[in-house]
């Protein structure tokens, strides 16, 4: 008898062996006291928040040329944190125009009060009910950010994804918003087709109906801000602001000129785009020559 309950032990033991790297890892809660973000990872029908270390060295000045949709965003989001009613927003508009770094600069403005951000991606959104009860009765505020959030053509996913957004954001605690990032003001693709309402148009007999059935989705964010294409002017001002940084922060004695202008606006015509994110790279670029130059 002890030989075969030996035997069966042992066998249980190496089958345990063998499952066990397939079994989810066990998650601790996360210290919001001291974690300021964390990304929502699925894992097989559940999923789990994982702490992120992040740099808080962006701040809302750094923003330049979008005076507007910063204190609106900055306004929705002081009414948050009083515990005041607010909105869920999207941001959307020109890539690189500085929509996902305002979301993260508020973050290292109001972190001391309370505020947490957690990203989540598209593909994810479905697990918001799983990630709002996670967050419910906590006392800090949580902002949960999708960053490109859009869906191409034929896609059926924003329908779930719109039902989805009625159930978790109408039902959501007074302490998480939804801040939504788009290069589409609408999220889906839009056709001149979708403007010519009195005709078939694809086999859609309504076609009207099927526009309003696409916007709806975006109308489940009461705040819309929009970012346009940087003229000349806006990006050299973003240019010489980053210059200024980062030559400060390396001990460089600069000086804005006429060369460095056009070297700016080369650098920007060499890459097709006017943007922040341009202005910011071309800014390293710049700076790194200069402190490499004198080195020699």
């Amino acid at each position: 008898m002890d030989s075969r309950l030996n035997t069966f032990l042992q066998r249980a033991e190496s089958v345990l062996a063998r499952l066990e790297p397939l079994l989810p890892a066990q998650r601790g809660d996360i210290d919001w006291q001291h974690s300021l973000a964390a990304r929502w990872h699925r894992e097989g029908r559940s999923g789990y928040l994982q702490p992120l270390s992040i740099d808080l060295d962006l701040n809302l000045s750094d923003l330049i040329g979008v005076d507007t949709q910063r204190e609106q965003l900055a306004r929705n989001t002081r009414q948050f944190l009083q515990g005041l009613p607010a909105n869920h927003a999207l941001l959307w508009g020109a890539r690189g125009t500085g929509k996902s770094s305002l979301v993260r600069a508020l973050l290292a403005e109001h972190a001391t009060a309370g505020l947490r951000l957690i990203e989540i991606e598209r593909d994810h959104l479905a697990d918001l009910p799983r990630v709002v009860e996670q967050l419910v009765r906590l006392p800090q505020r949580f902002v949960l950010f999708c960053d490109d959030l859009s869906f191409e053509a034929g896609e059926g996913d924003y329908r779930v994804l719109k039902s989805v957004l009625d159930g978790s954001l109408e039902r959501s605690p007074d302490n998480v918003l939804l801040y939504a990032t788009s290069n589409r003001r609408h999220l889906l693709p839009e056709k001149h087709s979708d403007n010519q309402a009195s005709q078939i148009v694809d086999g859609e007999l309504h076609p009207s109906e099927a526009v309003e059935d696409k916007i709806a989705l975006s109308d489940r964010f009461g705040l819309w801000l929009s970012f346009y294409p940087f003229t000349q002017d806006h990006f050299l001002d973003v240019v010489r602001h980053w210059v200024e940084v980062l030559a400060v922060q390396a001990g460089l004695n600069w000086q804005w000129n006429e060369s460095l202008e056009k070297a700016a606006i080369r650098w920007a015509l060499g890459r097709g785009n006017r943007n922040g994110r341009c202005a910011y790279q071309f800014a390293r670029h710049w700076v790194g020559l200069q402190l490499l130059e004198s080195q020699t």
